[in-house]
């Protein structure tokens, strides 16, 4: 067998392989064998629906602007994405019968963006249906359930306006719902996640609050490079302060030690920074209080508070006594 992905041979396909384990985390659970065995076996291009609630299109557009694995080697050649309301080309009548279509047939991977109101269904509604009843009704067949970004995940920013966003498991009560909570996901967790469904047919395993532990598993401040001057209580004040520029940031607002994600390690932009390498906050998009209870995001608050709080009690020790 020659070629069998798309004019690759076999060695540069496993290359590929050994590549996304990788850069998706994933290279200490499987080998490059077994991710090839995963995706040869999906030859038949697992469906997804991609559903839009409340949401601004941050997660769609990080799914588009993945580079490694690129989402048309990944995404597109092994993943069939059978209703998506951004980037597919049907509209209107047409699109809501490629859903329905998609239903009847079963197994699909249902990725969830944005919020469900729970003031009001008819803060949303997609041709002329709650978006509610949508997400219900498609969760039902679905193989697996999982919602990417702070707003499908713990209601994000909706949950703070008149129509009270509510999370996809709320109203998926009983079902194993999937949340890779950034703002917006990070693609190597989206990704991840869905090759670990391949391989195993089931959902990763999963912290209390539904999170992948491989992606959630530390805080943002366990791997900060500004950690020691946490330690020594050097706080950032003043930003035209150069003796001040590598100084923590609590007193800017950052939520780092009360949030879980693996930002400091995996970082953002193919691996370019993340929030704070950029000299901002962690605002704590990953966890459900994100945003309302985080407020204020970019100065000292309750949350700084606690963590001083926490700090004193020795709750928050010293990194060299971690």
């Amino acid at each position: 067998m020659a070629e069998i992905f798309h004019g690759l041979s076999r060695r540069d396909f496993l290359k590929f392989c050994a590549g996304t384990a990788a850069a998706l985390g994933l290279s200490e659970i499987f080998t490059a064998d077994k991710i090839a065995q995963a995706l040869q076996a999906a030859a038949g291009k697992p469906p997804v629906i991609w559903l839009e609630g409340q949401d601004c299109a941050g997660c769609t557009i990080s799914l588009i602007s993945i580079e490694n694995p690129s989402p048309a080697s990944l995404i597109l050649d092994k993943i069939s994405i059978r209703y998506h309301e951004t980037i597919m080309a049907a509209s209107g009548r047409i699109a809501e019968e490629a859903r329905e279509e998609a239903i009847r047939q079963g197994g699909y991977l249902l990725v969830v963006e944005g919020s469900i109101p729970g003031a009001d269904d008819r803060f949303c509604m997609v041709g002329g249906r709650p978006f509610r009843e949508i997400v219900k009704e498609t969760a039902d067949r679905a193989a697996a359930i999982v919602a990417v970004g702070a707003c499908a995940a713990f209601g994000g920013i909706p949950k703070g306006t008149p129509t009270k966003g509510l999370p996809v498991s709320k109203i998926l009560p009983g079902k194993t719902v999937i949340n890779l909570s950034t703002c917006p996901v990070h693609m190597d967790h989206l990704m991840g996640t869905i090759v670990y469904f391949l391989v195993t047919h089931k959902a990763p395993p999963l912290d209390k609050l539904g999170r992948p532990l491989m992606y959630f598993g530390t805080s943002v401040h366990d791997n900060c490079r500004r950690r020691a001057h946490f330690d020594e209580e050097e706080f950032l004040t003043d930003w035209n302060d150069p003796k001040q520029k590598e100084w923590c940031l609590l007193e800017k607002g950052c939520k780092g030690p009360e949030t879980y994600s693996d930002c400091p390690i995996r970082r953002w932009n193919n691996g370019i920074s993340f929030c704070i390498d950029a000299g901002a906050p962690c605002q704590g998009c990953s966890e459900p209080e994100f945003y309302v209870e985080q407020s204020p995001l970019y100065a000292m608050g309750p949350v700084t508070d606690r963590i001083l709080a926490k700090k004193a009690a020795g709750l928050i020790p010293r990194k060299d006594n971690a």
